[in-house]
C-alpha cells in the first residue's frame, strides 16, 4: 500500500511544496525518530518523487490579495494530489514582521487542510536537518544534497523553497517508519 506525503515550507511571498510517494508504514516495523538517520538508505529506494514547485504572491500585492492566492492555489494542490499526510515546516522566529505575515499564509495553510481533512504533522527546521544529515545544524546545501540524493535525483531540487518542502516530506516518512 502506498502512502503519498506533501511537504511544505510555509510562506506569504514563496510557499514551496514537495509530494512523494512511499510505501505505507506498519506499526511493527515503526522506530524512533532519533533512529531515521539508519532507516533513510534502506528505505529511499521506496520513495517516488511525485512533484514539486511553489505558490508565489507578489509583493506589493495587498495581503488579503495575497491570501485567497494561497487558499486557491492550495485548494487546487489538495484536490489535484489527494494526500494522505501533510508535513509542515514549524515556523522559525527571527524577524517579528515577517513572522506575523508568514503566520497568517500559515493560517490560510491550516484552513485548506482542515477543509480536506487531511492529517498533519509539523517539524523544526532542526529535526529535518537532523533527519536528512544526521545534523540538527547542518547548513541549508548539505540538506539540499541530501533531498536529491535520498531521491536519487541528479540535481538539487529548485528553487529553495521545494527543496526544503520536499525535505519536509521525506522527515515524515522517516518518522513514520
Amino acid at each position: 500500500m502506498k502512502n503519498l506525503i506533501l511537504g511544505i515550507d510555509p510562506g506569504l511571498a514563496i510557499l514551496g511544496f514537495g509530494a512523494i510517494m512511499c510505501p505505507k508504514a506498519n506499526s511493527k516495523d515503526a522506530v524512533a525518530p532519533s533512529s531515521a538517520k539508519s532507516i533513510i538508505n534502506s528505505q529511499a529506494e521506496q520513495m517516488q518523487l511525485l512533484d514539486f514547485g511553489t505558490i508565489q504572491t507578489p509583493a506589493g500585492t495587498e495581503l488579503g490579495a495575497r491570501l485567497c492566492t494561497i487558499y486557491e492555489d492550495l485548494h487546487t494542490l489538495m484536490e489535484q494530489l489527494q494526500p494522505d499526510l501533510v508535513a509542515i515546516e514549524k515556523l522559525f522566529f527571527y524577524r517579528m514582521s515577517n513572522t506575523i505575515t508568514v503566520a497568517q499564509a500559515r493560517g490560510v495553510l491550516t484552513l485548506v487542510l482542515a477543509q480536506h481533512k487531511v492529517p498533519i504533522i509539523e517539524f523544526t527546521p532542526a529535526q529535518v536537518k537532523q533527519a536528512l544529515t544526521g545534523y540538527g545544524n547542518a547548513d541549508k546545501y548539505d540538506v539540499q544534497q541530501a533531498v536529491a540524493r535520498e531521491l536519487n535525483l541528479e540535481d538539487i531540487p529548485k528553487p529553495d523553497d521545494a527543496a526544503d518542502a520536499l525535505a519536509v516530506a521525506i522527515t515524515a516518512y522517516f518518522y513514520q517508519t
